[in-house]
């Protein structure tokens, strides 16, 4: 019995650390990206180098991915409040049937604040290198992944919010 108190306040020790840390971590430095063509929901064919100049948070998702539809309002609280000239939450559907499905799941959940964009599902998920749903890319102002994670989020928790304004701050000067 000790040892298993033992190996749970040890557990509860190394946890500590690890919520302090950021949303993303950063990679060393950033790295050059590809952009397959997407379109917004208006229709018009896209690429990130329409987006450059802001930071972008990527997320990579689809309708039928439960931990997706779960995320989806904190993303769009996110872009309510740091979306600007400076900042877009940029969520990247794959989903097949295409933009009314995104429509209509948008309509359900009660998203106000984000875009609606799609691609294909084999170009995006190569292309950035996406091998779970949902991944998240954050891209500074110059088209570059500063950092990634895959798995769902908690992306208007205070931690997310302070990373990427602290990430908007460094690129304007």
């Amino acid at each position: 019995m000790r040892r298993r108190h033992f190996l749970t306040g040890a557990m509860a020790l190394a946890a500590g650390p690890a919520l302090a840390r950021p949303l993303i971590q950063l990679h060393d430095k950033p790295r050059p990206m590809l952009s397959p063509p997407f379109v917004d929901g208006e229709g018009r064919d896209l690429t990130l180098d329409d987006i450059h100049g802001k930071v972008v948070l990527l997320n990579i998702w689809a309708t039928w991915c439960v931990p997706c539809r779960e995320e989806m309002p904190t993303l769009d609280a996110l872009q309510a409040r740091l979306g600007s000239d400076d900042f877009q939450v940029l969520p990247l559907s794959i989903d097949r049937a295409g933009l009314p499905v995104i429509r209509r799941f948008y309509e359900e959940i009660g998203v106000q604040h984000l875009g609606m964009y799609l691609a294909e599902d084999i170009r995006v998920m190569m292309a950035f290198a996406a091998y779970g749903l949902p991944t998240t890319i954050l891209i500074d102002r110059q088209g570059r992944e500063l950092g990634r994670l895959v798995g769902p989020a908690e992306w208007d928790s205070p931690e997310a919010i302070a990373q990427f304004q602290s990430i908007i701050a460094r690129g304007r000067n």
